[in-house]
């Protein structure tokens, strides 16, 4: 597994950075190229509104925080964003 940070690390409620996408996009080539079996996972700022963007660049895995942590309805903040990456 590879963990791409979509923030800068140090505390949650930060804003997503997409131009991560791009090294998510490069890593998910390379990782194909050499026929590995590697996971990308992204963290930081990942909520309804990035997560498709994440999945679109091809993320295997999103953690989200705030987004759920924050949220008034946890288990629907999850089922939205589960919805979203389709």
């Amino acid at each position: 597994m590879v963990l791409v940070m979509t923030v800068e690390p140090g505390f949650g409620g930060q804003s997503f950075m997409p131009d991560m996408m791009d090294k998510v996009r490069f890593l998910k080539q390379e990782i194909a190229k050499k026929g590995l079996d590697t996971l990308v996972e992204v963290d930081g700022g990942i909520g309804a509104s990035t997560i498709a963007t994440a999945a679109a660049a091809g993320v295997d895995i999103c953690v989200a925080g705030t987004a759920v942590f924050g949220a008034e309805d946890a288990k629907a903040a999850i089922d939205e964003m589960k919805a979203l990456c389709g």
